[in-house]
C-alpha cells in the first residue's frame, strides 16, 4: 500500500458526505477519551473540566466546522477565535487556585480584557454553532447588566461593578461555568458519544428492523415503522434533528416508493423524530438541565415523563393511522419485511446499550455519566460485526472513526449553546431580570394559570423557533416556570411544560429544523411538509395542557392505575381530534362526524 493510500485507508474518514482528516480524528479522540475519562476521574474542580469541555470544542466550530464553509474571511477569523479561546481557558485552568481567591473579582484591566474576549468569543461560537438568535439574546442581557442603573421603573437595578459582573461570568461558577456547563460536561456529553457510537453500527439496523416487523404489518405500515423507527432511535439519541437524517434516509424514500405524497412522508419522519427528546431512557439534553434545576433526580423525571412520551407517539400514531384511512395507505408488501430471524439477529445490537443504561439507572446507585460509559464500551465492542454477521477489524477501525467524529461536532453544538445560555442565566441571577419577568407574567395572566400557561408555551413556541431546544427551554424556564409555580403548578410538571412546547418548535413553521431536513430528504417543499406535520402532530400541542388538567398522568411512580387511567382517557381524545383535523374518509357521512369529533375529543381531555 503506497503512502497516500494509507493516509487515505486509515487517516481519514468520511461522515455526512464531509471528509475529516488525521487532525479532526485526533481532536475527536481527545474529546471522546476526556469526557469518558471525567466520569471516572472522581473530583476535578469545574474551573478545570468546564474550561476544557469549552476548548475542546472550540476546534469543532471555529475551524472544523461551519467555519470552514463561510469563506476565507470566516475560516482566518475562525482561527483567530479559536487561539483566544484557548488562550483563555488555558489561563483559566492553569490559575485556577489565584482566580478563586479573587472571590469573582476581576484584577486589573489586562484580566477585564481577556473577559471581555472570552464572551465575545463564546457568543460568536454559539452564533456560528445556531445563528444569531440566542447570541443576540445573551447579548441583550449582557447589555442589560450594564445599562440596568439607567432604567428607569421596576426593570432597572442598582448596578455592580464591571470587574464583578465580569469575573462573576468567567472566572467562578455563576456564569459561563456554571451549572449548566456542568451538566453539559459531566451528564450531556457521555450521552451524545452514547448516541454517536450507537448510530454508527448495526444498532440502527436493529431497531429499524424491529419497528419494520412489527409495524410494517399494519394499514400504512412504512409511516408507522417511521414513528417506531424513530422512538427506538431517539430514546437513546435526544437529538431530534440526528434522528430525522439518520432514520428519514431510509423511512422516507421507502415511503415515497410505496406511493406516499412526498409530503407526507417527510411530516411523518419530522414529528416522530421530534418526540426523541421526551422519551426515557436518555431524552433531550435539556432534561438533564432539567434534574440540575429542578433538583430531583433524572430517574424520577424519566419516570414521570414516560406516559405523555408514550402519548407524543400515540398521537402521531392516531394522525398517519387516520391519513391511512384517508388515503387507503396500504401496509408494507410482505417482501419489504425482514423476518423474525433478521430482527434476532440485529435487535441485540440496539438492545444492549439500551438495556445497559435502564438497568444500570434503576437498579444501581452508579451516576447517569458511568451508566453512559458502560453502555457506550459494550457498544463500541460491537462495531466489529458487519451486517451479516461477520467479524471484521478494519470495519471496525471505520466505524469508530465514524463514531468518534460525529459525537465530537455533536458534542461542540451543544457546548456552545450551553455556555452561551450560562451568561443568561449568570445575568438573570445577578441581576434578579428573571424575577422582575415573572412578575410581569404573574400581572399579564392577571393570576389565572391557563392564561399563564397560554402565555408560557407561546413564549416558548416563539424563543424555539430560532433557538435548540435546550437553549429555548433554559431562557423560557428562567422567566415562565417561577411564575407557574407560583400559581400553585408543582416544580417539575411547571418545567415538563415549558420544555415540552420548546421542543415542538421543531415542526412549528416558520422555523422548524426537522421539517427542512425531512423535506430536502423528500426532495419536496418545505410548506406543504410543515402544514402536513402540524395536521399529524396537533395532539402534540394538546398534551401538555392535559397532563397540566390531568396530573395524575405524572404520577406513574406512586399511582400506576390511576396513571394508566389517564392515559388511556387523554389517548381518547388525541383520536378525536386527529379524525377531527385530518377526516378519515371522502364521505360524506364521515365528513360530517368530523364536526363534533373536535369538541368532543376537548372534553374527553379536560373535562372527563
Amino acid at each position: 500500500m503506497t503512502r497516500p493510500e494509507f493516509l487515505e485507508t486509515w487517516l481519514t474518514v468520511e461522515v455526512d458526505g464531509k471528509r475529516f482528516g488525521a487532525v479532526a480524528i485526533a481532536l475527536a479522540i481527545a474529546l471522546v477519551s476526556f469526557h469518558m475519562w471525567n466520569a471516572f476521574a472522581g473530583l476535578i474542580p469545574n474551573l478545570i473540566t468546564r474550561p476544557a469541555h469549552l476548548a475542546l470544542a472550540l476546534p469543532w466550530i471555529f475551524v472544523i466546522g461551519a467555519a470552514a464553509q463561510g469563506g476565507r474571511v470566516s475560516y482566518w477569523a475562525g482561527w483567530a477565535f479559536l487561539a483566544v479561546g484557548l488562550t483563555i481557558c488555558g489561563l483559566i485552568m492553569l490559575n485556577r487556585r489565584d482566580l478563586i481567591q479573587q472571590f469573582g473579582a476581576l484584577d486589573g484591566p489586562l484580566q477585564i480584557a481577556l473577559a471581555c474576549a472570552l464572551i465575545v468569543v463564546v457568543l460568536e461560537m454559539a452564533r456560528r454553532a445556531i445563528k444569531i438568535v440566542l447570541p443576540a439574546v445573551a447579548a441583550i442581557v449582557l447589555a442589560y447588566a450594564f445599562l440596568g442603573p439607567f432604567i428607569p421603573g421596576r426593570f432597572g437595578h442598582a448596578g455592580m461593578p464591571v470587574d464583578y459582573l465580569l469575573g462573576t461570568l468567567t472566572i467562578t461558577e455563576g456564569g459561563l461555568w456554571g451549572t449548566l456547563t456542568g451538566t453539559s460536561v459531566d451528564t450531556i456529553a457521555m450521552f451524545v458519544i452514547l448516541g454517536g457510537f450507537i448510530s454508527a453500527g448495526q444498532a440502527g439496523t436493529g431497531f429499524m428492523a424491529f419497528a419494520t416487523q412489527i409495524a410494517g404489518r399494519a394499514r400504512a405500515g412504512a409511516a408507522k415503522v417511521a414513528i417506531l423507527s424513530s422512538a427506538f432511535y431517539g430514546s437513546i439519541s435526544g437529538v431530534a434533528a440526528a434522528n430525522t437524517a439518520s432514520t428519514g434516509m431510509i423511512t422516507i424514500p421507502t415511503m415515497k416508493r410505496l406511493g406516499y405524497p412526498p409530503q407526507l412522508a417527510a411530516a411523518t419522519e419530522a414529528v416522530a423524530s421530534t418526540g426523541g427528546q421526551i422519551l426515557p431512557p436518555v431524552m433531550g439534553a435539556g432534561i438533564f438541565v432539567m434534574a440540575e434545576l429542578v433538583r430531583v433526580p433524572y430517574t424520577e423525571i424519566m419516570v414521570a415523563a414516560l406516559l405523555p412520551a408514550i402519548l407524543f407517539f400515540l398521537a402521531a400514531w392516531f394522525g398517519v393511522h387516520v391519513y391511512a384511512l384517508r388515503s387507503n395507505l396500504a401496509a408494507l408488501p410482505k417482501e419489504l419485511l425482514p423476518g423474525w430471524a433478521a430482527v434476532a439477529r440485529s435487535v441485540p445490537f440496539f438492545m444492549l446499550p439500551f438495556s445497559i443504561l435502564v438497568g444500570t439507572l434503576v437498579f444501581t446507585s452508579f451516576t447517569l455519566a458511568y451508566a453512559a460509559v458502560f453502555a457506550t464500551i459494550v457498544t463500541w465492542l460491537t462495531l466489529v460485526f458487519e451486517p451479516d454477521g461477520s467479524l471484521s477489524l478494519q470495519g471496525w477501525y471505520r466505524r469508530t472513526l465514524v463514531a468518534l467524529v460525529t459525537a465530537a461536532q455533536q458534542v461542540a453544538v451543544i457546548a456552545a449553546v450551553i455556555v452561551c445560555a450560562g451568561i443568561v442565566v449568570g445575568v438573570f441571577n445577578m441581576t434578579g431580570l428573571g424575577v422582575k419577568l415573572t412578575s410581569v407574567i404573574l400581572s399579564a395572566s392577571d393570576g389565572r394559570l391557563w392564561i399563564a400557561l397560554l402565555l408560557t408555551a407561546l413564549a416558548a413556541l416563539i424563543l424555539g423557533m430560532e433557538l435548540p431546544t435546550t437553549a429555548a427551554y433554559v431562557i423560557c424556564a428562567a422567566v415562565a416556570a417561577p411564575a407557574l409555580v407560583g400559581m400553585g403548578l408543582p416544580e417539575l410538571q411547571a418545567h415538563l411544560f415549558v420544555f415540552w412546547y420548546a421542543l415542538l418548535c421543531t415542526i412549528t413553521p416558520p422555523v422548524c429544523g426537522n421539517v427542512y431536513i425531512a423535506a430536502a430528504i423528500a426532495k419536496t417543499p418545505w410548506l406543504p411538509v410543515a402544514g402536513n406535520a402540524m395536521r399529524l402532530g396537533v395532539g402534540l400541542f394538546i398534551i401538555p395542557l392535559g397532563f397540566v388538567a390531568n396530573p395524575a398522568i405524572l404520577e406513574l411512580a406512586t399511582a400506576p392505575a390511576a396513571a394508566l387511567v389517564v392515559m388511556a382517557q387523554i389517548a381518547l381524545g388525541l383520536w378525536l381530534i386527529s379524525f377531527a383535523v385530518i377526516g378519515a374518509a371522502r364521505q360524506p357521512l364521515l365528513e360530517w362526524m368530523r364536526l363534533p369529533a373536535l369538541p368532543a375529543g376537548l372534553g374527553v381531555i379536560f373535562l372527563l
